[in-house]
């Protein structure tokens, strides 16, 4: 089956919605939840997958640094979810729209009943108007936590599995950068951004750097790895920045913002 052109999965992370101190950064949330809103307004179909669980939650529980134990992890998770939900149900309630909590882990994903249950979940919120907001299930799920090689990384990974379960035909995924560079843009202000990729090899690999930010887990690799997923189905996948949200409507309107790569026919 063919993809839903004007259907959009939109990934945010813990970078764009927490501040240098850690806290939730509410103008992000607001800003975020109100251009989607008037993209749905606009006749496209939405879906948000959003990072910040851990981080949101080690700041409600008063917390001075993200948790090490596991244990910690997993309150400061279940804690974190309800906060982040409550904040977009009151953003995105301010804009007159209603929204859907998903909660997955990897055997959602893995099991062929379970993925096709899922779908159709997908199918019945988008259809009802209602934007559907994913995340990883952190606080039962200790593998994606846990692991080195996570099956999501940072939501990263899911968010290009969501789009492809949905067969979208666009993902985004919103960074604390403006798109993938040559260099380093935060080591090297001259670093050249790459506007346009037709391919993603170990070319373009090679332009990644490490982690991404100290208050978030991924990194440029995990986003590349996405894309990588995402455009092997067909799926036009952008890299942008976070804090700047408005780009999200030159995205739905066909025209480039950050980094586009470009999906496989």
């Amino acid at each position: 089956m063919g993809l839903y052109q004007n259907r959009i999965v939109v990934k945010v992370g813990t970078s764009t919605l927490t501040n240098e101190l850690g806290r939730s950064d509410l103008r992000s949330f607001d800003r975020l939840a109100c251009v989607l809103s008037d993209i749905q307004n606009m006749g496209y179909e939405v879906i948000l997958v959003s990072s910040g669980a851990i981080a949101v939650g080690s700041n409600k529980l008063g917390l001075k640094t993200r948790p090490s134990g596991m244990k910690q992890k997993q309150a400061a998770a279940a804690v974190g979810q309800c906060s982040m939900m409550f904040l977009y149900d009151k953003f995105f309630g301010d804009y007159d729209k209603t929204i859907g909590q998903i909660l997955l882990n990897a055997d959602d994903i893995r099991q062929e009943e379970k993925k096709e249950n899922l779908t159709n979940t997908f199918d019945a919120l988008l259809e009802m108007g209602i934007i559907p907001i994913v995340n990883e299930n952190d606080s039962v799920s200790y593998t994606e936590i846990e692991s080195e090689e996570r099956l999501f990384g940072d939501n990263d990974m899911l968010s290009a599995v969501v789009a492809v379960l949905c067969r979208a035909g666009n993902l985004v995924i919103l960074s604390d950068i403006n798109g993938l560079y040559e260099t380093d843009p935060r080591l090297h202000p001259d670093a050249r951004l790459i506007e346009r990729i037709d391919r993603i090899d170990e070319s373009v690999y090679a332009f990644a750097g490490g982690a991404g930010s100290r208050r978030g887990t991924g990194g440029m690799r995990t986003k590349l790895q996405a894309a990588a997923l995402a455009t092997a189905q067909g799926i036009n996948t952008t890299i942008t920045n976070g804090k700047k949200p408005e780009g999200l409507y030159r995205i739905a309107e066909g025209k480039s913002v950050g980094t586009l790569f470009i999906g496989n026919e």
